[in-house]
């Protein structure tokens, strides 16, 4: 598992790369079917990925972001890749340098791989079963684990979206009790809390499979849990239903 994770971050730091070329320049921006943005950032990142992972010693299905129609299902082992080749679009758009390149492979509806670059922030996250989580910043390499549960009474610090207000939000938080909130795009806010500079990220609304899969990974080699709201682990044992439920990432 550790070669295959070595490889897949050679691929996402590639894909970082021809999303840099583009971030330095002026782009254009389309919609999609569902309004959200598309720029030619995440289609380039999209081919490099893709080019990558099907270039690796085994080739497992891949599913996209970018191309959802060209899933060819799970493998007879319960393996696919997902992927999101730009997540936080819209921080892009922004250039608040808080998007990332995410890469898991599934393995019977869980992540066991995961992957997360973040090219313009210099950074990137990677775990795997058996291997551990780890964060390199500035070449460097450590490491990194979740912070645990905070003491009775000391302060929640709660990780949020950035683009993404929600109502049920409030009420939530009324339950957790004192806390502080960071802003945050992408699936940065789950990395924050992996190597243990926050506690909790409550996500009430929607995200897609591609959105938490990697990240998922890193938080559970770093200690931390990513549940539904009834408590159960979020699964992505069935990609046709592209949409995850609310969720709760836990630091401990």
């Amino acid at each position: 598992m550790h070669d295959l994770l070595e490889r897949v971050l050679a691929i996402a730091y590639e894909a970082g790369e021809a999303i840099m070329t583009v971030y330095g320049r002026e782009f254009r921006v389309e919609l999609k079917d569902d309004n959200s943005p598309l720029t030619e950032a995440d289609q380039a990142a999209h081919r490099v990925i893709i080019r990558g992972l099907q270039a690796l010693p085994q080739p497992l299905p891949v599913l996209s972001e970018e191309d959802v129609d060209g899933f060819a299902g799970i493998d007879s082992e319960g393996c696919y890749w997902l992927v999101d080749p730009l997540d936080g679009t819209k921080e892009f758009i922004k250039r608040n340098d808080e998007f990332t390149v995410n890469i898991a492979l599934i393995q019977n509806g869980q992540p066991v791989l995961g992957v997360v670059t973040a090219p313009a922030l210099g950074v990137a996250y990677l775990a795997a079963a058996g291997v551990g989580a780890f964060k390199i910043d500035q070449g460097q390499r450590r490491a990194i684990h979740v912070a645990g549960k905070p003491h009775a009474g000391s302060e929640w610090k709660v990780m949020a979206s950035r683009s993404h207000a929600s109502p049920d939000l409030t009420a939530w938080l009324a339950t957790l009790g004192r806390h502080t909130l960071q802003p945050m795009g992408s699936s940065l806010k789950f990395c924050v809390i992996a190597e243990g500079d926050a506690d909790v990220y409550p996500r009430l609304g929607p995200t897609c499979l591609w959105d938490t899969a990697a990240a998922h990974a890193i938080i559970l080699q770093a200690g931390g849990r990513v549940e539904n709201l009834q408590g159960d682990p979020l699964s992505y044992a069935d990609p046709a239903e592209t949409l995850n439920p609310d969720f709760v990432v836990w630091g401990h």
